[in-house]
C-alpha cells in the first residue's frame, strides 16, 4: 500500500543485496518508504530515488554503521554457503547497541524455520538441519540476542524461500504447522516484513509465513 508523507518511514535493510533483501527493498520503495540498503561492498545497489546505500563492510564494527533517523531496521542477512558462519549471530551483536543507542525502536529478523522453539521432529526441521545446518547454527544463536534486547523485535521464521512472483495470499502467525513442502516467495516474505513495521501485530513474537 502506497504511503502518505506522514506515513513514510526510513527503513534499513541489512542483507540488501540477497533475494529476500532486494525483494524488501523494491517493495518498501513502492510503498512510498526512504529506503537503506545497507551493503558489504561499495556499489552493490543500482541508485534509485528514495533508495540510499551504507556500505558496512565489518559487521563487528559499529563505527560504520550510521542509522542516525531511522525508525526501523529489517535484517534478512544470510549466508550463501554452508560453511560454518556467525554473520547473523555477529551483525545482532552489534547493531541491537546501536539501535538501542540511537533509538531505533523496530527490529524485524528474517530467521528460518527449525531455529529456536520451532526445532523439532518434524520431517520439515530434520531435512532443513541436514541440508543447511551450519546456516541454522547461525540463526539459532541469533535470536537469543534478539529475544534478550529491549527493542520491538520480531523474529520471521520462514519456510524453504521461493524466487515466484507475489501471490498475497500466505498464512502468517506463530504455531503456524509447517511441512516437508511449505514455502513461501520472497516476494511475498518482504510484504510480510513490511507490514510488521508498519503496523506491528507479532512484537516479541516468532511468527512463521508460508503458503
Amino acid at each position: 500500500m502506497r504511503q502518505t508523507e506522514s506515513q513514510m518511514q526510513r527503513i534499513a535493510v541489512l542483507g540488501a543485496t540477497g533475494g529476500t533483501g532486494r525483494a524488501v527493498i523494491a517493495a518498501g520503495l513502492a510503498r512510498g518508504h526512504g529506503m537503506i540498503a545497507v551493503t558489504r561492498r561499495a556499489a552493490s545497489i543500482t541508485p534509485t530515488p528514495h533508495l540510499t546505500e551504507l556500505v558496512w563492510p565489518d559487521v563487528t564494527d559499529p563505527s560504520g554503521l550510521a542509522l542516525d533517523g531511522v525508525d526501523a531496521v529489517i535484517s534478512a542477512l544470510g549466508s550463501d554457503s554452508n560453511q560454518p558462519t556467525t554473520l547473523c549471530t555477529d551483525a545482532m551483536r552489534t547493531v541491537i547497541p546501536v539501535m538501542i543507542d540511537l533509538g531505533v525502536p523496530r527490529l524485524v529478523v528474517v530467521s528460518a524455520h527449525g531455529a529456536g522453539a520451532s526445532r523439532d521432529r518434524s520431517l520439515f526441521s530434520l531435512a532443513v538441519w541436514a541440508s543447511v545446518g551450519e546456516k541454522m547454527k547461525d540463526k539459532e544463536s541469533m535470536e537469543p540476542l534478539v529475544t534478550a534486547s529491549d527493542l520491538n523485535w520480531t523474529i520471521v521464521r520462514p519456510p524453504a524461500l521461493k524466487r515466484t512472483p507475489r501471490t498475497g495470499n500466505y498464512r502468517a502467525g506463530e504455531h503456524l504447522g509447517i511441512r516437508l513442502w511449505h514455502s513461501i516467495g520472497r516476494e511475498d516474505l518482504a510484504d510480510f516484513l513490511l507490514d510488521e513495521v508498519e503496523q506491528p501485530r507479532f512484537v516479541h513474537q516468532t511468527p512463521s509465513a508460508r503458503r
